[in-house]
């Protein structure tokens, strides 16, 4: 472990460097395993923040009765040194070809959403559909603020609680908002939606309601990952 970013009170970045890594592509995974001093081993999976190319960055969100997320958050160091191995997947990925893009994330499901921003070309348009429960939970809030523009549009749903003045969505996701936000199904974007299976479920299913082809939406659920 190289460095450290907080991002939110419960979220944080790790900076890694791993020997003998081959590279990623936007939207894999690693595993990360630590081992207690009595030989206890524990390992969890967590999606890698970082573009490919770039060094090797994963984001954790911190769960309280979870046996990884808290010493990575809480208590890893510059210097700290733990097993990972990856990367891992070959369906919830992203090559840049030009076509527009629908991202779709929940709480700490923007992650590979991220990676694949961080690795779009200039050219790209970008669509990201993000929901937090508060202001204080989206984690990348600077760098999405300084991204968004014309070609990265960022839009926000709080599903908890909003900061006086907020103008962006007050709600869960639904077939509305997806109707508001997403491209045209005629455009061909690519898709791609990340968190909780029920998250993913009312989006993927949102998104077939207004003619996207079910195989066009490359979905990933936080069942493949723990604490």
């Amino acid at each position: 472990m190289t460095g450290a970013v907080d991002e939110t009170p419960r979220v944080r970045t790790l900076l890694l460097e791993a020997d003998g890594w081959p590279g990623h592509r936007a939207g894999q995974h690693l595993d990360v395993r630590l081992t207690a001093e009595d030989g206890y081993q524990a390992e969890r999976s967590y999606s890698i923040a970082s573009a490919p190319g770039e060094p090797l960055a994963i984001t954790i969100e911190r769960l309280e009765d979870g046996e990884v997320s808290p010493y990575l958050v809480d208590e890893a160091r510059d210097g700290d040194t733990f097993e990972v191995r990856g990367p891992i997947g070959g369906y919830f990925v992203w090559e840049d070809d030009g076509r527009p893009v629908f991202l779709v994330g929940g709480g700490s499901g923007v992650v590979p959403l991220m990676s694949m921003i961080r690795s779009s070309s200039e050219s790209t348009p970008i669509r990201l559909l993000y929901s937090s429960r508060t202001l204080e939970d989206v984690i990348y809030r600077q760098e999405l603020d300084a991204r968004a523009g014309d070609r990265v549009e960022v839009f926000h749903t709080l599903t908890r609680e909003q900061p006086p003045g907020w103008a962006g969505y007050a709600r869960r996701i639904d077939a509305e908002m997806l109707r508001e936000v997403a491209w045209p199904s005629a455009e061909q974007p690519h898709v791609f939606v990340c968190g909780s299976t029920r998250f993913v479920d009312v989006a993927a299913d949102g998104l077939v309601a207004l003619g996207y082809e079910p195989l066009s939406i490359r979905t990933e659920r936080f069942g493949a990952t723990g604490g």
